[in-house]
């Protein structure tokens, strides 16, 4: 087991926790990794930071022993010895913990069943009582500042405290290197300083701590070092105090990004008319609560909230994928409540859910197939035969979708390969092509950017606008505050499901959005 490093060690030392030479892996139509070298010392916060498909998560998959790294001078050092990492046993024998982006736990079990699984404490063979184990897993939360209960169940746990459970399985294990994949992409703003004080606290106690991401705030409020990666190259290791945000964002996509121009608000007539609407959860318990609202042609309205206060419902109540059960919903002055989805979408709503695998695309369908869902029963797709049978015409389909692809530069070697080889920001950026491209009357963009790089997010970003400045109408809902602040019009607060305040983007911050996503309504209003 590798040994924590005192407090009395600095982290320039150059003492090496870890050293991956030459590092080159391959997948079929992809070099994800190309002779990476890369080297963390000890008890140090190290980003690794790129655009999706730069290379991250794969370089770190093999260094937690899921994947095998392809070149027979590739080698990897833990303290500086040479070590064989075939399989994550061996990387947890070592002292290496990865905690993934996408949660590894069972919801009907309790937090310290869940810590266990698979590493079930015996003493002389025998399983130690459930109290004692208990009692383990609360130790290790409260020495590391994770507090959280042992017996609660998973199912009933928010995110934040989910990825909690998460850390403190490795912290069991003995982890003393803590891989973090994008750490922060389902978590809210107050869950996502909470997190920044768990890794500065595993810090202060000696930890190493490998943060993936490909947000520019992340490294830049807890890196010691920050190493970037793009298009499977490494471009360089900086220290935090050396660089600044513009500095990274123009090692991740090789470019500076564009100035961002917010053109003067010229609204028309209202678009979606949403009058005193009242929508059930899957509980069957009330999560939008009297909402009334109007978006007019030519604006941006964001709905700030903390994740859970209703958005996702309301969103799936004016796309028709969710019944209302009272109130009303109108488009272009055309009632729409409890429509059929596809004649919702047929009337001019683009939707992009916040789910993108549940939701928003088909695993199993092609990323053709998955950039025409939703508009595949529109003419321009089809030809007719004698017999005036109708066929789709796939090299048409495969003609456009190849030029979605360049355009939001979605990573992958083909437009037949299936959605589900992508990664999560390639996903997304599939869903966002499709529902931008169909010139929409209303865009409903929930968290449209998550998962997203730099250069895309600043894309995405543009397009929104110029929908807006065309006349159209977008409906915004985000948990990335300054993406809220930064794009729209009117920000509407949502808490517990009703709308209790309407700000305006120049004169509010994000403190005060803040106060009034947790319920704190300012009286003199």
């Amino acid at each position: 087991m590798l040994k924590s490093m005192s407090e009395s060690e600095t982290i320039h030392n150059e003492t090496f926790a870890i050293e991956m030479m030459n590092i080159t892996k391959t997948f079929p139509g992809v070099l994800a990794n190309d002779n990476i070298t890369l080297s963390i010392r000890q008890g140090e916060i190290h980003a690794l930071l790129g655009e999706n498909g730069a290379g991250k998560t794969t370089l770190m998959n093999i260094l937690y022993g899921l994947y095998k790294f392809d070149d027979e001078n590739s080698k990897i050092l833990i303290e500086g010895q040479e070590v064989s990492i075939k399989e994550p046993l061996d990387a947890m024998s070592l002292g290496i913990g990865m905690v993934h982006q996408h949660f590894m736990l069972i919801p009907i079990m309790s937090v310290a069943e869940n810590v266990i699984l698979g590493s079930e404490p015996t003493i002389n063979g025998l399983r130690l009582k459930s109290s004692e184990i208990r009692d383990e897993v609360l130790k290790i939360s409260r020495e590391y500042g994770l507090e959280v209960n042992p017996d609660s169940i998973i199912e009933n746990l928010p995110v934040g405290v989910q990825q909690r459970v998460e850390i403190i399985k490795i912290l069991y294990r003995g982890a003393n290197i803590l891989i973090m994949d994008e750490p922060t992409a389902v978590l809210t703003p107050q869950e996502v300083q909470e997190f920044f004080k768990t890794l500065k606290e595993l810090k202060r106690q000696g930890k190493t701590i490998i943060l993936i991401t490909h947000k520019l705030k992340e490294p830049m409020a807890l890196a010691d070092r920050i190493t970037v990666l793009r298009r499977g190259k490494k471009i360089g290791t900086v220290n935090r105090e050396d660089t600044s945000p513009e500095k990274l964002a123009e090692m991740m996509i090789g470019r500076k990004l564009a100035e961002f121009q917010k053109s003067h608000i010229v609204t028309g007539n209202p678009v979606l008319e949403i009058q005193n609407l009242y929508v059930e959860d899957n509980r069957e318990q009330l999560a939008v609560k009297g909402v009334t609202l109007t978006i007019h042609a030519g604006e941006i309205v964001g709905i700030a909230g903390v994740v859970g206060n209703g958005q996702k419902e309301l969103a799936e109540a004016i796309s028709g994928l969710r019944k209302v059960q009272s109130g009303e919903i109108r488009l272009l002055n055309t009632p729409i409540t409890n429509k059929n989805p596809q004649s919702i979408y047929d009337q001019g709503l683009a939707y992009i859910p916040e789910d993108r695998n549940k939701s928003g695309s088909i695993g199993e369908f092609s990323i053709a197939e998955n950039l025409i869902i939703g508009i595949h029963h529109h003419k321009k797709w089809f030809y007719q035969n004698k017999y005036l049978s109708r066929f789709i015409n796939w090299n048409k389909v495969y003609l456009e979708s190849n030029k979605l692809i360049q355009q939001f530069d979605i990573r992958t070697p083909s437009v037949l390969n299936k959605i589900h080889s992508l990664s999560g920001g390639n996903v997304q950026k599939v869903i966002v092509a499709r529902e931008i491209s169909k010139d929409p009357t209303l865009i409903i963009a929930s968290q449209p950017t998550r998962g997203l790089d730099v250069g895309v997010i600043e894309y995405v970003h543009q397009r929104l606008l110029e929908l807006r400045d065309s006349g159209k109408a977008v409906l915004l809902i985000s948990s990335e505050l300054d993406e809220i602040l930064t794009l729209s019009d009117r920000i509407a607060v949502i808490f517990e499901g009703k709308i209790i305040a309407f700000e305006d983007p120049e004169t509010t911050n994000e403190i005060r959005l803040g106060l009034l996503m947790a319920g704190h309504q300012d009286k003199s209003n």
